[in-house]
């Protein structure tokens, strides 16, 4: 002790800050994986409720896309920058090390089942088997997760194809029964997604509204939750839709 008193309130520290906008990154290595049609990549599938962002850190690829706009294929290489609404149905192909930095709003509701794969039409009619063939096993062997993850794939590009095809011969009203479809298999999960969203996204919101507010006034008092947050890598890649994912400690990112 130096003698000088303590100001409680200054050394204080505030609470470690979210991950700013209520948004989640994730790192990406895009699957060699080939499939039937030739292509190697991933799970095609929608977001319900988030938008996705794709900053390309390396490789080459492209994103296939199904939105109101129709069917579109976009060229992907290191630098490129896309991203996408809820509702577009995107596929990613790997041709060289496609590697990727994943934003998403939203943060907590993709891993809550935030995406609906493209199974065939008899699957995402049953809730409890489209559940059955989305989920990949738990505390299983690598090679068990990799080869269900794979077999996961496979069938969504059995049905992307179904609506590939639909959607060339019959437009946006092929695309708008997938997403009546996809609208009933997450209807279940909405209520938690509310508590979801309100905790990581809303709460932010209304903070920067806050501060907005005591600004105007004058008040600096926005300015004292001042901190800096850093959330540690987590060991090992997990499999995701689209490849393997790179995540962090903070459950927000």
């Amino acid at each position: 002790m130096n003698g000088r008193p303590v100001n409680s309130a200054v050394n204080q520290l505030p609470p470690v800050p979210g991950f700013p906008g209520g948004t989640a990154v994730t790192g990406l290595r895009v699957y060699d994986w080939e499939a039937a049609d030739g292509l190697c990549g991933g799970s095609p599938h929608l977001h319900a409720v988030s938008s996705e962002a794709y900053l390309v850190t390396g490789g080459t690829g492209q994103v296939h896309t199904m939105s109101m706009a129709g069917a579109q294929e976009h060229h992907l290489a290191a630098g490129s920058l896309l991203w996408f609404s809820p509702g577009t149905v995107h596929r990613l192909v790997n041709t060289d090390e496609l590697t990727l930095t994943v934003i998403m709003s939203n943060a907590g509701l993709p891993e809550a089942g935030d995406a609906v794969m493209t199974f065939p039409r008899r699957i995402l009619q049953d809730p409890e088997l489209y559940a059955k063939h989305a989920v990949l096993p738990r505390g299983a062997e690598e090679s068990a997760v990799a080869a269900a993850a794979r077999r996961r794939r496979d069938l969504a590009l059995e049905g992307y194809a179904e609506l590939h095809t639909s959607v060339l011969r019959d437009g946006p009203r092929a695309l708008q029964e997938f997403h009546r479809a996809a609208a009933r298999v997450v209807r279940p999960h909405v209520e938690h997604w509310k508590e979801l969203w309100a905790a990581n996204v809303l709460s932010q919101v209304k903070a920067t509204e806050q501060a907005l507010h005591e600004l105007a006034n004058g008040s600096a008092a926005p300015l004292a939750g001042a901190a800096v947050a850093q959330a540690e890598q987590r060991a090992g890649q997990g499999f995701g839709m689209c490849g393997r994912l790179t995540t962090w400690e903070d459950s927000r990112l």
